[in-house]
């Protein structure tokens, strides 16, 4: 017998000339008697941190490290009652430069104390914040700040160039907050184009601790998120404060109902973007129940350091940083002298097997835990108890190996940021979830409508299909585009256009994408999300892109090794190239090669799906280049033209090779 975590609430749908079928709607089982909603007495986030400065003004709040030339000290912290001071003194200012309620202000900078205090103070005055994305160029900034009439900009003072160099083409900024200081410089640049530049010193200075606050509601606009996307310009995704608030809530309620809430001696470790509304969300759930906020440098080479000097309880990930984790302790324990790995191995399949019988964490394997498993804990500092994952799907078989050997409940979510993050999440301590993204938050009722053209049949007994949304948490349309905004939301449901699977206890698998499909020349469809994804349980390899195209008959990737894994190889072979060299050597990228296609034949791939050649990248895919986006999700159109010659030699080396 199958437990089964969601309840139906509205019966399938047939398809008719103009509409494709869709199944029955469903909710979880948490939200059986109705969707959770916003209570009367919150109309604001800022309701959140207010209660939260009231309840523990001397608690720890937002804390950073400071660097004194090459050194870097430990963490140093802002109170309750210091942050909500500031907030309430940058508020002031703010509204002394005529920035009114409704207005829009942006925020500009990689993750830190002011970033915070800069959100609440727009909170504090009904003023919409507007994230300006750290890891895009000018381009995009200076097309957002115009496109959401921007009028004041707090930038982390690194960035101040980037502002300062479109400026004279933003006409609605009038005003520039340093994070930190600005150079004489760079104010009289401003101010010869009007725009008044502040240090962050300056402009706290320059407001009071004016509480005459005016009235928020619950349907003004908390924040317009703008969606790197994969292809085109920015989308504004208009989240309002009931959304936004509701979203929180219902993240307490799931804990709080299936593992334990946060609480004031909880610490959250913030390092993923905050430009995006996972980290947003996560931040105010903290604010909201009094638990520490640490912040990471912004410096990749020292995110495991500052994890160690933090020492978070709550850790909130994507699989990216995870693959990277599970392979650091993978390669620990591969050194290892044979007797511990025997017990490792013992232990590990010891405590699944506990696990899978439907033990609580805690309770699987409490001796292993402290006699093998605790050290591998100290890789994220040794207090976790909270694990979240999302942003993209973790492999199954790290999720596996984080749940065993962590000794934390971990939750694997799917959410984008028109559902104001996460709308399906797995349950604490349900392993049967591993490798999927579990049920519909108790905000959301969710639905699956077929897709005839991919063979997706969301009525077969196997239900598949376009996930759709309607709920609590969905965000209010896309700033100026109507026209976007009704492509995706039909007849109240919001077509997210990630296929899905429902599984018989009502958790949700993602299984492919509906817009990164393309015909071969044969006029064979190729779902190529699908076909990466099982590419991508290759441990030789940590990043894939394949390509294909409706003049070419078969396909052809690009793809980053796993630098350890092809380095041992050449050991084994007697070669002694460096790793760029060893990317460009024919024998490793048919070694490559081969490998990819046994993992094809093991998922019985069609032999249109099998890749015909490959190029070794020795870099990894990154933002900088503009291949993937802030989330890591691939580029197409912009690794085409990137890869525009290696594609044309692949085709060129497999054509020849055929013949």
């Amino acid at each position: 017998m199958v437990d089964v975590y969601t309840v139906k609430v509205e019966e399938a749908r047939s398809a008719t000339h103009e509409k494709p079928s869709a199944g029955p709607v469903y909710r979880c089982i948490y939200a059986k008697d109705g969707l959770l909603e916003l209570p009367s007495h919150f109309q604001s986030p800022w309701d959140f941190f207010r209660e939260s400065a009231a309840r523990c003004p001397s608690k720890p709040m937002l804390g950073q490290r400071q660097k004194t030339d090459s050194k870097v000290g430990p963490y140093e912290w802002v109170t309750f009652e210091e942050a909500y001071d500031a907030a309430i003194r940058i508020g002031s200012a703010m509204k002394s430069r005529g920035v009114n309620p409704g207005y829009r202000c942006g925020l500009y900078g990689s993750n830190c104390p002011e970033w915070i205090i800069a959100m609440e103070a727009c909170n504090s005055y009904a003023v919409t914040y507007v994230p300006l994305y750290d890891t895009l160029g000018p381009n995009a900034v200076e097309f957002i700040i115009n496109h959401a009439e921007v009028s004041i900009a707090f930038v982390q003072q690194s960035k101040i160039p980037s502002v300062l160099s479109c400026l004279d083409r933003c006409t609605s900024l009038k005003t520039i907050v340093s994070f930190g200081n600005v150079s004489i410089e760079q104010k009289k640049e401003a101010e010869e184009l009007g725009v008044s530049c502040f240090t962050w010193g300056e402009f706290l200075q320059s407001g009071n601790r004016d509480l005459d606050l005016p009235l928020k509601n619950k349907t003004n606009i908390c924040t317009i998120m703008y969606t790197s996307g994969t292809t085109g310009e920015p989308k504004g995704v208009i989240i309002k404060n009931e959304a936004f608030m509701t979203q929180v809530l219902s993240i307490d309620q799931l804990l709080s109902l299936t593992d334990k809430g946060a609480a004031e001696d909880d610490v959250y470790f913030s390092f993923l973007p905050l430009a995006h509304v996972y980290d947003q969300i996560m931040v105010t759930y903290c604010i909201h129940k009094g638990s520490s906020i640490g912040f990471w440098q912004g410096d990749i080479r020292f995110l495991m350091e500052d994890i160690q000097t933090l020492k978070p309880t709550i850790f909130c990930g994507v699989p990216r940083v995870y693959d990277r984790v599970y392979a650091g302790i993978n390669s620990k324990i591969s050194s290892e002298g044979s007797l511990k790995k025997t017990l490792f191995q013992y232990a590990y399949n010891y405590k699944l097997g506990h696990l899978n019988s439907g033990l609580p964490q805690d309770k699987a394997a409490p001796w292993f835990d402290r006699l093998v498993f605790d050290k591998i804990k100290q890789a994220l500092g040794g207090r976790v108890r909270i694990l979240l994952s999302g942003a993209a799907p973790l492999s199954k078989h790290v999720e596996e190996f984080l749940r065993v050997t962590f000794g934390s409940t971990l939750a694997q979510g799917y959410g984008l940021t028109e559902s104001c993050a996460g709308c399906f999440t797995s349950i604490s301590n349900v392993f049967s979830m591993v490798g999927t993204v579990g049920v519909p938050m108790p905000t959301i009722e969710a639905r699956l409508e077929s897709v005839p053209e991919m063979g997706y049949d969301a009525l077969s007994s196997q239900p598949r299909g376009e996930i759709c949304l309607r709920g609590n948490t969905l965000f209010a349309g896309y700033h100026k585009r109507q026209d976007l905004t009704e492509e995706v939301i039909v007849d109240g449901w919001f077509h997210t256009g990630d296929i899905g699977e429902w599984l018989p206890n009502g958790s949700m698998k993602i299984i492919d994408r509906k817009k990164n499909i393309f015909k071969l020349s044969q006029g064979e469809y190729v779902a190529v999300e699908n076909i990466e994804n099982k590419y991508l349980q290759c441990p030789l390899i940590t990043s894939v892109w394949v390509y294909g195209n409706s003049f070419e008959s078969f396909l052809v990737a690009v793809v980053v090794p796993e630098r350890q894994a092809l380095e041992n190889w050449a050991v084994k072979h007697d070669l002694s190239d460096d790793f760029k060299s060893l990317c460009g050597n024919l024998k490793a990228r048919k070694f490559i090669l081969d490998e990819l296609n046994s993992i094809g034949q093991k998922h019985q791939f069609r032999g249109f799906e099998l890749i015909k050649a490959v190029f070794l990248e020795p870099v990894p895919f990154d933002v900088e280049r503009d291949l993937v986006t802030p989330t890591f999700k691939l580029k197409r159109p912009q690794l085409l033209k990137h890869y525009k010659d290696c594609i044309d030699q692949l085709y060129k080396e497999a054509k020849g090779a055929m013949v």
